[in-house]
């Protein structure tokens, strides 16, 4: 145990096995944010609290197959995508997304323009809309890297895949929605320059 601290989530793990609910509630507390994340970007931001819960819940049943000393976080964001995906297919329809595709870029912190700021709402509503025209699994490969902030290795568990599928559906995915984006003149700005 030396150079471990107690509250890691294997001792979490344990304590909760042996039927501590309050370590549970720490393991709730450190993923919960990244839990809805992952479920708003797939299901949408009216279901994405419902559904993260849900995927706790639904952890918490299966903490006993749990494998010891495999990583919590990406097993538990596995459960809390598939809640999502069957939420959505149980909707009958797509999730819309209301995630900011672009960083509001505001120069030594000064407000936009108002006409930078018409721009830069009128780019979102066009990349969403982009983005919300693929396919599935492209929109599901962007949204965990980007929206969600998923590194590769854990958007692989989220879709159930390996990091060099993830890299080449990312790859794919993103070259897809770029000729979107390039076909609807999206990605030029009123002068004619490229904002990419």
């Amino acid at each position: 145990m030396e150079g471990r601290p107690l509250d890691d989530d294997a001792t979490l793990i344990d304590r909760t096995r042996q039927g501590d609910v309050a370590a549970y509630e720490l393991l709730v507390r450190r993923y919960q944010d990244v839990a809805v994340r992952v479920a708003h970007v797939l299901c949408g931001p009216d279901e994405a609290r419902d559904v993260a819960q849900e995927g706790f819940v639904k952890a918490w049943r299966a903490l006993p197959r749990f494998r010891d000393g495999a990583p919590f976080r990406p097993w538990l964001l596995r459960i809390v995508a598939n809640e999502a995906r069957n939420t959505r297919r149980g909707a009958g329809r797509r999730a819309r997304l209301a995630l900011r595709a672009f960083e509001d870029r505001s120069s030594g912190g000064a407000a936009p323009s108002p006409e930078e700021a018409v721009l830069t709402a009128e780019r979102r509503r066009l990349v969403l809309a982009a983005l919300e025209d693929l396919a599935e699994p492209d929109r599901e490969v962007i949204s965990c890297r980007y929206f969600a902030g998923l590194g590769e290795a854990e958007t692989a568990a989220v879709l159930g895949c390996r990091v060099g599928t993830v890299k080449s559906r990312l790859s794919r995915a993103r070259a897809r929605l770029r000729a979107r984006l390039d076909a609807a003149g999206t990605l030029t700005s009123p002068s004619g320059r490229s904002v990419r």
